[in-house]
C-alpha cells in the first residue's frame, strides 16, 4: 500500500523512529563541511521562462526557488526597474540571493523560507496579497545542490547521505541517512514507491535493511551500491533517460528519498496556493517540474481540482484512470492557462543542459 509522507511515519510511530533517530545519530556522526559555490549554473527553460513571464518595467516578481540565481539574474535584466522577492529554504541560495542584491541595489530582497512560509514571511515584509506581477516556481532541487557532495543529494558525487535543503536550519529534522537507517522494510519500500514510483521498491528496501544490519549506510555512494544489488546484472543497461542513455539504477530511491526528507510535495502544493494568493488578478505564474508527482500534483491544481487531502492524490495508476475515467474535465476559477499544451525543453537544450532534461512548464494567468 502507498502512504502520505506522515501516514508512513505514523504507520511505524513517529516517536520510536525520532528517538531511534537520535540515539543513531550519537554513534554517526555527520560531516558538516562544505563549500560555497558560485552563481554559475545553468537555468533550465530560460527562454520560455522569460517569454510566458512576460515582464514589463517596475514590476514585482516573485522567485519561489531561488537556488543558484540564474532565472532572478535574468529577470531582473528582462525589464528596466523589476523588483525580485528572491525565495529559498537554503541559507547557502539566501547568501547568493544577498550578493546579487549588493550588484542590483534596492531590486532584489532575499527571503529564508519554505513555502508553507511565504505568506506570513510575505506579511511580515509588508507585502500586501494579490499585489505580486508575476511568479516563477522552479520545483525540485537546485543545480547548486547537486553539485555539492557533502549535502548528499546527487549519485555522481560521494557525500553523507543528507539530502536536506533546509540546510541545518532545523537540527531535528531527519537525513536521508536517518529514514534508510532507522525504517522497517514495509516503511522504506512505501516511500521508494510513493515517492520515486520505483517498481522495485520493496527489493530496494530488503536489500537495504539487510546491508546495515552489518554497518550503518552513511554515504551516498553505500546507498548506491546497495540498491545497485537489489537489481539484476542486465538491468544495468535497460534503464534509459531521455536521451536514451543509461540512467542510474539508484535514481528514483535517491528522488524518492529526498522527496520524503524534504516533504516536498507537501510544500509545492503549499506553494502553488501560496501563489495564487499573491498574485493580482492577470499576474502570471510559471511552474518548471522535473517528475511526474511534481507535474501531476501541478496540473491538477492549475485545473481547479480540490487538492486538501493529499491522500487520495497518490494511488495506483490504474486506479488513478478508473477514478478520473467517467470525470467531467473542470475549469478553475482562478486560472486560466497561457500555453494550453506543457512546454518542454528543446532538444538542443537537453544536450547542452542534461540535468534539464525531464523539466515541464505550464504556464497560466491569475484570474
Amino acid at each position: 500500500m502507498v502512504f502520505w509522507c506522515s501516514r508512513v511515519l505514523r504507520s511505524s510511530s513517529l516517536l520510536k523512529i525520532m528517538v531511534s533517530i537520535r540515539i543513531w545519530r550519537c554513534e554517526v556522526p555527520y560531516s558538516t563541511v562544505g563549500a560555497s559555490p558560485g552563481l554559475g549554473h545553468t537555468p533550465v527553460m530560460l527562454k520560455e521562462v522569460l517569454h510566458y513571464l512576460e515582464l514589463q518595467p517596475g514590476q514585482v516578481v516573485l522567485d519561489m526557488t531561488f537556488g543558484g540565481g540564474g532565472h532572478s539574474k535574468a529577470i531582473l535584466n528582462s525589464a528596466p526597474d523589476v523588483t525580485v522577492l528572491a525565495l529559498d529554504r537554503d541559507p547557502t541560495a539566501i547568501h547568493l540571493a544577498e550578493d546579487l542584491a549588493k550588484e542590483y541595489p534596492g531590486r532584489v530582497k532575499p527571503i529564508l523560507g519554505r513555502f508553507s512560509e511565504l505568506l506570513s514571511l510575505l506579511s511580515h515584509m509588508r507585502i500586501p496579497e494579490r499585489s505580486v506581477d508575476a511568479v516563477l516556481l522552479d520545483a525540485g532541487c537546485s543545480s547548486m545542490q547537486m553539485d555539492q557532495a557533502q549535502r548528499g543529494f546527487a549519485l555522481s558525487k560521494d557525500g553523507p547521505l543528507d539530502m536536506r535543503m533546509d540546510g541545518d536550519r532545523y537540527p531535528d529534522m531527519p537525513h536521508a541517512a536517518d529514514v534508510v537507517n532507522t525504517l522497517d522494510q514495509q516503511a522504506l519500500a512505501s516511500i521508494l514507491s510513493a515517492y520515486g514510483e520505483e517498481r522495485r521498491a520493496w527489493k530496494i528496501a530488503s536489500a537495504v535493511v539487510e546491508a546495515r544490519r552489518s554497518s550503518p549506510i552513511t554515504t551516498t555512494r553505500q546507498l548506491a551500491a546497495v540498491v545497485a544489488r537489489a537489481f539484476p546484472p542486465a538491468a544495468v543497461y535497460a534503464r534509459k533517460d531521455r536521451l536514451n542513455r543509461p540512467s542510474h539504477l539508484a535514481t528514483k530511491t535517491f528522488q524518492a528519498l529526498r522527496i520524503f526528507v524534504n516533504d516536498e510535495l507537501n510544500e509545492l502544493h503549499a506553494g502553488l496556493r501560496a501563489a495564487q494568493t499573491a498574485l493580482r488578478p492577470g499576474g502570471r505564474l510559471v511552474v518548471i517540474t522535473f517528475h511526474s508527482l511534481e507535474d501531476r500534483l501541478v496540473k491538477r491544481f492549475l485545473q481547479g481540482e480540490d487538492m486538501s487531502n493529499l491522500d487520495e492524490f497518490h494511488f495506483e495508476q490504474k486506479q488513478r484512470k478508473e477514478k478520473y475515467a467517467e470525470r467531467p474535465k473542470q475549469r478553475s476559477e482562478h486560472w486560466a492557462p497561457i500555453k494550453r499544451k506543457v512546454v518542454t525543453p528543446e532538444k538542443q537544450e537537453m544536450l547542452e543542459n542534461p540535468r534539464g532534461r525531464s523539466a515541464k512548464l505550464r504556464a497560466v494567468l491569475r484570474l
